[in-house]
């Protein structure tokens, strides 16, 4: 039998970038895309929907814009992918691994299909931009989940131990927030190129750098790692469809999903208008984004081995029911703040503490499941559980795309309060039904399992 290499923190660290590459392009599209392409531009803020113009704006049905639409069909379609790649990772036969060879193939067109969302869409038809717009973003979220889920299952191989599982999941956290908030530097970027490029091409290199940034991230670990010197994982019997069944079948997986489903719904909605929060409600200039966006990072980091100690001594359940709480409060200030720049730092620095708890710990949970099942079962399905969960938060994240688009469609200043009072009211139903997670009865059984009191 081959002697596997041990996993350090370094190796983590490394993999952890990986995880800063698709959050940078996932943010300059979530976070972006609904700015640029709806709304209306100011004399503050020029840029707001400069790419409106290309693509049908006025709802189609019920008040639901064909953007929105489109948004949430991407993600919809996105989510189902999800258990057809889990699939196809876990029973991946590849000499090079299971999940590495996924990575090596995804990063270069994943990042240039994010460039394309913010050039291809601007011919002369209307009618043409839509059906490419739907397109690429079909494209887009495909090529996100055949590298997310294959990167997202080595979370919990490479998360051998309990200790480990924790540091990467709080390394890989790190890097995301750090990938997002980059991506809110995109208006500063395209700013500075504006002169260069001018108004609309500023805004397209400015992704173009950023893209490069980021597949060079996402090959790195990708080529560093050599999957089979550090796991010893033999392919899944278990086809797609019948693994995520079995994948739902386990109860504290489902009760951890219930309250994920509800919270991503709440926290998309907070994400999506939060450009538009500070913009029309604070009245403030959207380069300003990046700056409040860096404050919450800046202290959410701080916080990061608090969170991180605290974790392995009082268990990550009541961390989490913490941060869905501290979110409501976020949701809640933001739902009554006013014109003025104090609302967004008030605002960054209350929500530097559940960013801290949420970006951490959850992915720990599912390592946790996932390996217990491993344990019981003798098959890993680490793949099939995080594309368990994408598929499930995907969902809200595509309900809550199509909700925002549709509740602020009037522009007004009462639209945009009210998706923050939605997100306030979902976010505290998924904090009341995380309580029923038994953290305490996976660990130990993990524990038993193993025999050991490394687990």
């Amino acid at each position: 039998m081959k002697q596997l290499k041990p996993i350090t923190n370094k190796l983590l660290w490394i993999f952890a970038l990986g995880q800063f590459g698709w959050s940078l392009l996932s943010g300059v599209v979530s976070n972006w895309m609904v700015y640029y392409y709806t709304g209306s531009p100011d004399a503050q803020n020029p840029n707001t929907g400069i790419f409106a113009s290309g693509i049908t704006q006025n709802p189609i049905i019920f008040k639901l814009t064909l953007f929105g639409l489109v948004l949430a069909a991407g993600r919809i379609f996105d989510a189902i992918t999800d258990p057809l790649v889990a699939g196809w990772s876990d029973r991946c036969t590849n000499k090079k691994g299971r999940r590495i060879p996924f990575l090596r193939a995804m990063a270069i067109p994943f990042a240039l299909c994010t460039i394309g969302l913010f050039v291809l869409p601007q011919t002369g038809n209307i009618v043409v931009n839509d059906l490419v717009l739907f397109i690429l973003l079909l494209v887009f979220y495909l090529f996100m989940t055949m590298f997310c889920t294959p990167y997202n299952a080595l979370i919990a191989e490479l998360g051998d131990t309990q200790q480990h599982r924790i540091n990467v999941s709080t390394y890989i956290s790190f890097t995301f927030i750090v990938g997002q908030s980059i991506s809110f530097l995109l208006p500063n970027l395209a700013g500075a190129l504006t002169s260069l490029a001018g108004q609309k091409g500023g805004i397209r290199l400015a992704v173009a750098i950023m893209a490069a940034i980021a597949c060079i991230s996402m090959l790195i670990p990708a080529f560093y790692i050599k999957e089979r010197d550090y796991i010893d994982s033999k392919p899944s019997e278990t086809k797609p469809f019948k693994s995520l069944a079995e994948t739902f079948s386990n109860g504290q997986f489902r009760r951890f999903v219930y309250s994920d489903v509800i919270y991503f719904f709440a926290l998309t909605l907070f994400q999506t208008g939060l450009a538009f929060y500070e913009t029309k409600l604070m009245e403030i200039e959207d380069t300003w984004t990046f700056l409040l966006t860096a404050t919450m990072t800046f202290i959410s980091v701080l916080l990061y081995p608090v969170v991180n100690i605290l974790a392995k001594k009082i268990g990550k359940k009541s961390l989490i029911i913490f941060g869905f709480f501290s979110y409501c409060c976020v949701f809640a200030i933001t739902s009554f703040c006013g014109k003025g720049l104090h609302w967004g730092f008030i605002i960054a620095v209350t929500a530097a503490i559940p960013m801290a708890i949420l970006g951490i710990l959850p992915q720990a949970c599912v390592a946790d499941v996932a390996e217990l099942t491993r344990l019981e079962t003798g098959e890993d399905r680490s793949g099939m559980f995080f594309a368990a969960r994408t598929f499930a938060f995907k969902l809200g994240q595509a309900l809550a795309l199509v909700t925002f688009t549709s509740v602020t469609v009037a522009e007004t200043k009462q639209s945009y309060r009210t998706t923050a009072v939605v997100a306030f009211i979902c976010c505290f139903i998924g904090a009341c039904i995380f309580f029923a997670y038994n953290e305490k009865m996976i660990l130990s059984k993990i524990k038993e399992l193993k025999g050991s009191d490394e687990f």
